[in-house]
């Protein structure tokens, strides 16, 4: 087994036996992207859609998949049908893959995962487990940005971000971009004790990084490329 192989099935080892057969998944890009560096890691919240509708993907089978079948430069955000749509344009997808084109990313080359792996409809549906839930599956993340190394870790919305920050002591506010209409909705990038830059933006499956006013990629830019 070569060191990347090995650098994956230790994360892998590291998910909690406890949520393996839960509905959910810890992997949003394949084998590729969680092997070698890369200058940008994407943290969700945690998966969504209900249990019940996803019934039959578990965090062990949808592991196991990634792990074993699916192409090693697979990417959700390009490749994985949401809702019987055709791959890439649904939801948040177009809204990831327009940042990534600016960034001159390739989605397959870009880890991408969630603090919680659990699934549920909406983040608040979790109650007050998110966070015990998000320690437990911390291990994964910590041993990804190890390897990785990324610069920027991305953040998608304020619940995945606070928890990043205070897990990388990611405190001073260096970079902000509001939005340039009448809710003015803010992402920040933050630096502090650790190595990666952390920018927690708007959560894209509501606002549309695609328009002018509302895109925050470039605080992205700024972070990774420093313009």
């Amino acid at each position: 087994m070569n060191s990347m192989s090995q650098h994956f099935e230790a994360a892998v080892e590291a998910i909690p036996r406890t949520l393996l057969d839960r509905s959910g998944k810890a992997f949003y890009s394949g084998r590729n992207a969680f092997s070698s560096g890369s200058p940008l890691y994407i943290l969700g919240a945690n998966p969504g859609g209900t249990p019940e509708s996803h019934v039959e993907e578990t965090v062990r089978s949808h592991t196991q998949w990634v792990s074993a079948i699916a192409p090693k430069d697979w990417s959700a955000y390009r490749d994985e049908s949401w809702k019987g749509k055709r791959p890439g344009p649904h939801g948040m997808q177009p809204r990831i893959l327009h940042a990534l084109s600016v960034l001159g990313l390739d989605p397959g080359s870009v880890p991408a995962s969630n603090v919680v792996f659990v699934r549920s409809q909406r983040e608040s549906s979790l109650d007050g487990d998110f966070e015990s839930l998000a320690i437990q599956c911390w291990p994964l993340h910590e041993h990804f940005i190890r390897v990785v190394r990324p610069k920027v870790v991305l953040c998608l919305g304020i619940t995945a971000g606070n928890f990043v920050r205070e897990r990388l002591g990611a405190f001073s506010k260096t970079a902000s971009f509001i939005e340039h209409n009448a809710r003015r909705w803010q992402s920040h990038s933050y630096t502090g004790v650790g190595a990666a830059i952390v920018v927690v933006a708007t959560h894209p499956s509501i606002a549309d990084w695609r328009a002018p006013a509302t895109d925050p990629t470039g605080l992205m830019v700024r972070a990774i490329y420093g313009s």
